[in-house]
């Protein structure tokens, strides 16, 4: 066991990934522009790292001091540590992309399949290391 990713939907643990960061990425359900959050995993907490966004609007407003570069503002968000996120699950835009240094996986992939609408917890916890 090692430290990782663990997802949880009605308290029931569905997948624990031996990743020590994670980029979680979603496309915004109105701008329909990408999102993205950059998280590491300190202890028992998930850290933001950094954010972007493809563009501003409805919601999804570029932090006071981010940058435009490379067709995104990026910014550095000064969040404290999360115990966890809670993800909602809609069938009325497309699944959330989560990241690591093994690749990318569609939430869903991830999680098996869910009733619409079931939310989805990440939080940092023990996870089997593969060979």
């Amino acid at each position: 066991m090692t430290g990782g990713l663990c997802l949880f939907a009605a308290g029931r643990l569905l997948a624990a990934l031996p990743v020590a960061a994670f980029t979680l990425a979603w496309t915004h359900s109105v701008e329909k522009t990408r999102w993205l959050e950059q998280y590491r995993i300190e202890g028992a907490r998930l850290v933001l790292e950094g954010a972007q966004v493809q563009g501003s609007g409805a919601g999804m407003e570029p932090a006071p001091g981010a940058q435009w570069r490379d067709g995104a503002w990026r910014w550095k968000p000064t969040l404290a540590p999360l115990a966890e996120l809670r993800l909602a699950a809609s069938s009325y835009t497309a699944d959330y992309e989560l990241c690591s240094a093994r690749g990318c996986s569609a939430l869903r992939a991830l999680t098996g399949a869910l009733a619409p609408g079931t939310p989805v917890s990440v939080a940092a916890c023990e996870a089997p290391v593969r060979p």
